[in-house]
């Protein structure tokens, strides 16, 4: 990662322009042509500097739902396990956790009849109990990280 790649993900955290060429509008702001901005995104995605560019919505008040899960996995069967949840497309993070629920993962779906039919259905396919740990107040952060 370079001084321009630092340039490109502290001010892209910020905001991102809404308009008919954003990238290219961010771009300008950077001194970057267009494409130099796409390329250097796709490289710091392929590279897994990044693992995600794109917007955060906000499932809820589009009609849909999100929730946190976890799950408590032998540990003999954990990639069996994570294999299986990860084919659910409704699973959007999965992560290990050192825990008695050693296994946490976030689901978002269209509609709240989805979530609970993708949480039914991990239960069916992995013969493990699924705890659907929903939020009850939501916070924002915030949060930035300086590169």
């Amino acid at each position: 990662m370079d001084n321009i790649d630092r340039r490109i993900i502290n001010a892209l955290q910020t905001g991102f322009p809404i308009s008919e060429r954003p990238y290219q509008d961010a771009a300008e702001v950077l001194g970057l042509s267009e494409q130099e901005l796409l390329d250097r995104l796709d490289n710091l995605l392929k590279d897994q500097t990044l693992s995600r560019f794109g917007p955060l919505y906000d499932a809820e008040a589009m009609g849909g739902a999100l929730t946190l899960a976890a799950m408590q996995v032998p540990e003999d069967g954990f990639e069996e396990v994570t294999q299986i949840v990860n084919t659910f497309p409704e699973v959007a993070h999965n992560y290990a956790r050192s825990h008695a629920l050693n296994m946490w993962f976030v689901l978002a779906t269209e509609t709240p009849e989805q979530l609970q039919q993708a949480l039914a259905g991990i239960e069916r396919e992995t013969y493990l109990t699924v705890y659907n740990m929903p939020k009850i107040t939501e916070y924002f952060v915030g949060l930035k990280l300086e590169a």
